[in-house]
């Protein structure tokens, strides 16, 4: 099973290359041979693709998608966290050996531990044929040194005094998160300073600079091959509480989701969205529900008014805001988020998923098989397939 799905991997690759070369000229000029194809094709995309209109991008995510069967495809859509406050690496090895998973959120740990257990991880995707890994961590200035302990020390978000210390700070980080293998960060927050929960972790003690000074940050860091995420949308700054222990609730205008235009228009490749309900807001009240479940926020608003074309990403998944959510996972998924971070239980939100999976319904099957070529769009501009 592993060498077929690693073949017709391969294969495609050939396939797709051979056409992109053809395509491109008609002189009797010789056809490359398998390792110049190979290399081309490891050389051709990067994170600046993504967004773009590339017919042999397309081509090459639709040719990996259909080498997946359904346990693979829905494993791309699940994020388990790795680390003190998440699964041990033995029940991460587990999830890999059985294709259950797309990626891993290295939380709370050493830089030396987390270097060697991604090299782990990695050989063990080699063996089992599965797709690399995207490798993220909540390495936001704020938090960086405590997330990741031996990272090299940086300010605080809100302790920073200029753009260009921004910059400097998101090379730091980018360049300690190259070192460990990490290609993905949950940061930068765009929310308002109000919430003592978030307020800190953001750039927003002076209002004005946090569009630019959001958008210096995750520009340094996708120029380092890390994929930058701004977050929480819909906004949690000016709410009172904190998702980890409950839902909190927006009430009536959207008032932070101005934050996000900008930095969409400017090549933002990943939003996190948090487990935030709406109420009285006649367009977009979720009913109870966190916006990570909701359709209306992530579809309708982010995805088709906002034109956000980049990967989706709940927050985690364990937290109190949405914990008890029944069938959360399956809820988030058809709402229209891309990665499910840190589910209680990711064994279960995989079988969960599939099970739906395989119900037939059309629009739940487009919604995951969307999510799923997103993601693996991604792992091939990241340069990781």
């Amino acid at each position: 099973m592993t060498i077929s799905r690693l073949n017709v991997l391969f294969f495609c690759l050939i396939f797709l290359s051979n056409c992109a070369q053809e395509s491109k000229s008609n002189s009797p000029k010789s056809k490359p041979n398998n390792v110049e194809i190979k290399e081309r094709i490891q050389h051709s995309f990067s994170l600046s693709d993504y967004l773009s209109d590339n017919e042999l991008l397309d081509a090459y995510v639709d040719s990996i998608y259909a080498a997946l069967n359904e346990t693979d495809l829905i494993a791309q859509l699940i994020m388990p966290a790795v680390g003190k406050y998440g699964q041990s690496k033995e029940t991460i090895n587990g999830l890999i050996n059985d294709h259950l998973i797309g990626g891993v959120l290295m939380l709370n740990g050493t830089k030396e531990e987390f270097s060697k257990w991604i090299k782990e991880f990695n050989q063990s995707n080699i063996k089992h044929g599965n797709l690399p890994f995207l490798y993220s961590a909540d390495a936001e200035p704020s938090l960086v040194n405590r997330k990741i302990i031996g990272s090299t020390t940086v300010k605080k978000a809100n302790e920073i005094d200029s753009i260009s210390e921004v910059i400097s700070v998101a090379n730091t980080i980018s360049k300690d998160l190259n070192d460990i293998g990490i290609n993905y960060n949950f940061s930068p927050v765009i929310d308002m300073s109000k919430n003592s929960t978030v307020g800190y972790r953001g750039f927003g003690k002076i209002p004005a600079n946090i569009i630019p000074w959001s958008d210096a940050f995750i520009q340094a860091t996708q120029e380092n091959n890390i994929i930058a995420t701004a977050k929480h949308f819909p906004g949690h700054g000016l709410v009172s509480g904190d998702t980890h222990k409950s839902l909190q609730v927006i009430k009536g205008e959207l008032k932070e989701i101005s934050n996000y235009p900008p930095l969409i228009a400017n090549g933002l490749l990943s939003v996190m969205v948090a487990h935030i309900a709406i109420e009285g807001n006649k367009e977009y009240n979720t009913s109870g529900l966190p916006s990570t479940c909701s359709k209306k926020v992530v579809t309708e608003l982010l995805r088709d008014q906002m034109q956000f074309k980049g990967i989706i990403v709940t927050d985690a998944m364990n937290m109190g805001g949405v914990r008890n959510v029944p069938n959360n996972s399956v809820k988030a998924i058809a709402a229209g988020c891309d990665i499910l971070l840190m589910p209680a239980d990711a064994r279960k939100a995989h079988k969960e998923i599939l099970e739906e999976y395989k119900k037939g319904n059309e629009g739940f099957r487009n919604t995951v098989s969307e999510s799923a070529k997103r993601i693996i769009r991604m792992k091939i501009c990241l340069g990781l397939i």
